[in-house]
């Protein structure tokens, strides 16, 4: 298995890319620029690359003051699925969300996702919670790490 190379995106180059993944895997919740580099300050953004090529990102939201339960998501492009880089995307992020403080951890799947469903089951993760926002008939789903 190939090692990628896992960024912060501290310029417009990488946040472009994170902001591409993040659009391509969750698009009915399409981000713009402004919308990542705000994102970028309240949460640990990552982008992965094997060589040049881009292979995804990743999301951490941090336990805040009330809680010790941070949300990690690891996001692959479709045509590098299945090679074991959502595995490092999701071991980087759990180690992150766990050096933050976290004791329990969760994630978010949009429901028409079955490749991320199927991920998150098979890593130990179980659904606590289906809904829609408002005003909206996207379904999402969280789950938390058993």
């Amino acid at each position: 298995m190939s090692t990628l190379r896992i960024e912060q995106p501290d310029d417009e180059a990488r946040l472009k890319d994170w902001q591409y993944v993040h659009n391509v895997i969750v698009p009915p919740a399409a981000l713009s620029l402004d919308d990542v580099r705000e994102r970028v300050r309240r949460y640990h953004l990552e982008v992965a690359y094997l060589g040049d090529a881009l292979v995804g990102c990743t999301t951490v939201r941090p336990p805040t003051d009330d809680t010790a339960t941070a949300t990690v998501i690891a996001r692959v492009l479709a045509e590098h699925r299945g090679q074991g880089f959502g595995e490092q995307l999701y071991t980087h992020g759990l180690d992150q969300a766990r050096a933050g403080g976290a004791e329990v951890i969760e994630t978010v799947v949009l429901a028409s996702n079955e490749d991320g469903l199927r991920f998150a089951e098979k890593h130990g993760f179980v659904e606590i919670e289906r809904y829609s926002l408002p005003g909206d008939t996207v379904q999402w789903i969280d789950l938390r790490l058993a």
